[in-house]
C-alpha cells in the first residue's frame, strides 16, 4: 500500500473512531435528556452508546496501525453500512416515534456514517491501486 494512500485511509478511520466515541459518550451520558428531546427511547440511545464506544476503540486501534489490515477495514465498512441502513429502516418501523428533531438526528447520523463508509471504501481502493514503495 502507498504511504500517501494509507495516510488518507488512516485519517478517515481516525475520524470514524473520533465521531463514534463522541456520539457513544454523548448518548450514554445524556440518554434520558436526548430521549425526551428527540422522542427516541432512552434505552435505544444507551444501547447505541454501548455499541459505539467499543467500536470506536477498535477503529481507533486500526487507524493507529502503520498498515491497517484490509479485512479489518472491510469489517468496519460493513458495520458502518449496516448501521446507516438500519438507522434509516428504523424510521419506517413502529419501534420508534421520534419527533421532527429526532428524525433529523437519526437521518444526520446515518448520512455521516454512510459518508465515512464511502470514504473508507475510497481509501481502501486507493491504497490497493498504487504499488507499495520499495
Amino acid at each position: 500500500m502507498s504511504v500517501a494512500n494509507l495516510s488518507f485511509l488512516r485519517r478517515v478511520l481516525a475520524v470514524d473512531a473520533g465521531s463514534s466515541v463522541s456520539m457513544g459518550v454523548l448518548v450514554l451520558a445524556f440518554a434520558d435528556g436526548l430521549g425526551n428531546l428527540l422522542q427516541l427511547p432512552a434505552a435505544l440511545l444507551q444501547e447505541s452508546g454501548l455499541i459505539l464506544v467499543p467500536f470506536a476503540a477498535a477503529v481507533g486501534f486500526l487507524a493507529s496501525r502503520a498498515q491497517p489490515a484490509r479485512w479489518a477495514v472491510r469489517i468496519v465498512i460493513a458495520a458502518n453500512v449496516i448501521w446507516a441502513v438500519d438507522s434509516t429502516i428504523l424510521l419506517f418501523t413502529d419501534w420508534v416515534q421520534p419527533n421532527a428533531l429526532g428524525i433529523a438526528f437519526v437521518v444526520a447520523q446515518a448520512v455521516v456514517v454512510g459518508v465515512l463508509a464511502e470514504l473508507e471504501i475510497i481509501g481502501l481502493s486507493r491504497a490497493k491501486a498504487l504499488p507499495a514503495r520499495g
